[in-house]
């Protein structure tokens, strides 16, 4: 049950937050989320990935089929030096997974530190 609220509001806040505040304000959501719900540092990293790379994949793709893939054609030539929109909406996932699942390991590595001292 922990995991799973976790992941909801690892993607909901973070997708609040980026709206007014830079893109890598996720790893502070996450961060914050995974020290106030405690759980173990790899089911935390775990939580953090998937919750950013649902996230970010899926507005990749939602934005993306908006122009039918136009830019991402251009874009995906450009930087992966082949013409496949998808692999670039997985590479725009997984940046994204991985900001949110190291903010969420350091969150929960940071409560584990200070509740080891409290004892």
């Amino acid at each position: 049950m922990k995991f799973f609220i976790s992941f909801l509001l690892m993607a909901l806040l973070s997708f609040v937050t980026c709206l007014y505040l830079p893109w890598w304000s996720i790893a502070i959501v996450c961060f914050i989320i995974a020290a106030a719900i405690y759980q173990k540092p790899g089911i935390a990293f775990l939580c953090g990935l998937l919750a950013l790379f649902a996230l970010w994949a899926g507005l990749s793709w939602w934005i993306s089929t908006q122009n039918e893939h136009l830019l991402a054609h251009k874009i995906s030539e450009l930087i992966l030096k082949k013409d496949s929109p998808e692999s670039l909406i997985a590479v725009t996932g997984a940046i994204g997974g991985l900001t949110g699942a190291f903010g969420a390991l350091t969150g929960s590595l940071f409560r584990r530190v200070f509740a080891s001292k409290a004892v």
